[in-house]
């Protein structure tokens, strides 16, 4: 099957491709030999949320001691 590339580099990729895969809103973009290797990737809302602690060197404490800290005053910050 044929896909053509847009001037904005955009592919539209075959509904018989997407089917076969199933329903995938991303993909893992790769150049392997010279081909483009797309592997659909499901995103679960509780990985992006444990992928954004881990990047902010984020431990549970902390987590615990900000929503503590939130519940006792409100989330207003004293001045």
């Amino acid at each position: 099957m044929l896909a053509k590339m847009t001037s904005k580099n955009q592919l539209t990729l075959p509904k018989a491709i997407t089917n076969a895969v199933g329903p995938a809103q991303y993909f893992d973009v790769k150049a392997k030999d010279g081909q483009i290797v797309l592997t659909p990737v499901r995103i679960q809302r509780a990985d992006a949320v444990r992928a954004k602690l881990a990047e902010l060197n984020l431990k549970d404490t902390d987590v615990e001691g900000a929503v503590n800290w939130a519940r006792s005053s409100g989330g207003k910050v004293k001045r």
